[in-house]
């Protein structure tokens, strides 16, 4: 895969860094289908050329949540300003919107938007017998507004993300569902055990 601008980083040593912090196989899912999306997002938004920048993005914004959930995302935000990757370092630094980080960039905006929506979406999927296979946005609102499905995602930051962004929350829905739908069997979203090796493979 290429390199970007600020690139000491390539998405090898960002897998390698996300398997160093994180062994839950539904973590490295969640991160792993957040890059996803993130890549998609980076055309959809504006910003194809810098796919690359989006998903590692993505990829490591809860990299450090599994081992120092008390630090996160310090640790992270951390190494990755150790290594010269201030933009990646700062997007993730502003994930959610109770840490009072200024959104700045189109990145900013969109791994805030992407990141929970995208948990919330999965988790609609692994309740269907189908998986994210025929899943529509009805029915994906009509869960988020149960609050207690998917108890743990924050309806808030969803919100949030959305305007924040300046997409419809629906549009976005229905964005994720795409993405995640075009990648439903290499994310097991359509039944069976997520393997962390699809990661690498990607």
């Amino acid at each position: 895969m290429s390199c970007y601008n600020s690139a000491m980083l390539d998405r090898q040593t960002a897998v390698a860094k996300l398997f160093e912090l994180m062994e839950n196989p539904s973590l490295i899912r969640h991160c792993h289908s957040v890059e996803l999306v993130m890549r998609a997002a980076a055309a959809k938004f504006g910003h194809a050329d810098e796919e690359e920048l989006w998903g590692i993005a993505g990829l490591l914004h809860d990299a450090d949540y599994e081992k120092y959930p008390d630090r996160h995302p310090n640790v992270i935000v951390d190494w990755l300003r150790s290594i010269g990757e201030e933009r990646i370092a700062y997007a993730v630094s502003a994930h959610f919107t109770e840490w009072n980080v200024p959104y700045v960039s189109t990145l900013d905006k969109a791994l805030l938007a992407c990141d929970e929506l995208t948990g919330f979406v999965v988790a609609c999927a692994l309740i269907r017998p189908t998986g994210i296979i025929g899943m529509d946005v009805a029915s994906v609102m009509k869960k988020f507004k149960n609050p207690k499905f998917a108890a743990g995602v924050s309806r808030f930051e969803v919100t949030a993300g959305a305007e924040k962004l300046g997409i419809g929350l629906e549009d976005l829905v229905a964005f994720i569902i795409g993405v995640l739908t075009e990648n439903a069997e290499h994310l097991a979203l359509t039944g069976g055990r997520f393997d962390v090796e699809t990661v690498l493979r990607s």
